[in-house]
């Protein structure tokens, strides 16, 4: 009788998932490392959730990536929960403990950073304000990111002021609140520009807020993804800033959960990009 290693497996869940872009990412780093593993999709309810979550490591799952819906519910399944991830109210990434533990991270915040480092490696982050446009779960991961860094101000705008006030009473006094239709306005000294709304997504409303007045030396970000090239990010550049788009953000918020669940650091380089792409 032959003794065969158990595979190790992996995944994202979240409630829709095939547009998902994590299993080519990491199935492209577990071919390119020679390890023997699997990255599935898996669409989960909600009241399906705490029963996967005890059934998965049965299987031979050893972590997941979590996508929405599904973000700030974990946390409340999880045994462990990093600080980051509490501090943020929402996990993307489970590791699945040898002793039965479920640990929760979250390392959007890390991700957000990473990529403005790789592309915009002349960014300071200390230099000036920033404003987010959105204030979802992606927003308090990058101002939790922000703060962490040495943003000296960041300035929030969401289309319902109740969601940002609520941000700068979990964050504290480095946030300032500006009504969505002002915010247009407040762009003439800011050094960082993060849009992590959905605007300007394929099927959604295009990012609408007027950049006269943005700060030509300011360094801008769209989380959005799809299409690469957002319109904000298309006028960002005509007024002369530099731009960074949001796929890289993608790509190093998912090495640390890859390193944990299967032993090795991916590197996150032009052929990982243009591989997630479809180039």
């Amino acid at each position: 009788m032959t003794d065969h290693p158990r595979i190790p497996l992996a995944g994202v869940i979240g409630s829709p998932i095939a547009h998902s872009r994590s299993p080519i990412l990491h199935n492209y780093w577990l071919k390119r490392y020679g390890i023997k593993g699997h990255y599935i999709p898996m669409d989960i309810a909600q009241a399906d959730m705490a029963e996967a979550l005890r059934m998965l490591p049965k299987l031979g799952f050893v972590g997941l990536n979590v996508t929405i819906p599904h973000k700030e519910s974990v946390i409340a399944l999880a045994d462990i929960v990093t600080d980051r991830a509490a501090l943020i109210g929402a996990a993307n990434t489970l590791i699945f403990r040898s002793d039965g533990k479920i640990h929760a991270d979250n390392t959007d915040g890390s991700g957000f950073v990473a990529n403005l480092r790789q592309n915009a490696p002349d960014w300071q982050p200390k230099s000036g304000p920033a404003m987010v446009f959105g204030a979802g779960g992606a927003a308090r991961a990058v101002v939790a990111a922000l703060i962490e860094v040495g943003v000296p101000e960041i300035r929030i705008t969401n289309r319902t002021r109740a969601r940002a006030e609520a941000l700068r009473s979990d964050f504290g006094a480095k946030l300032t609140v500006v009504d969505w239709v002002q915010s247009a306005h407040c762009l003439d000294d800011v050094a960082t520009v993060v849009n992590t709304t959905a605007l300007g997504m394929v099927g959604k409303p295009e990012f609408n807020v007027s950049l006269a007045e943005l700060n030509p030396a300011a360094l801008v970000n769209d989380l959005v993804y799809t299409p690469i090239q957002t319109e904000l990010l298309t006028h960002a550049a005509e007024r002369g800033c530099q731009t960074v788009d949001g796929l890289g953000m993608l790509l190093h918020q998912a090495a640390p959960g890859f390193e944990r669940w299967f032993g090795q650091r991916p590197e996150v380089d032009e052929d990982t990009r243009d591989t997630v792409m479809g180039l």
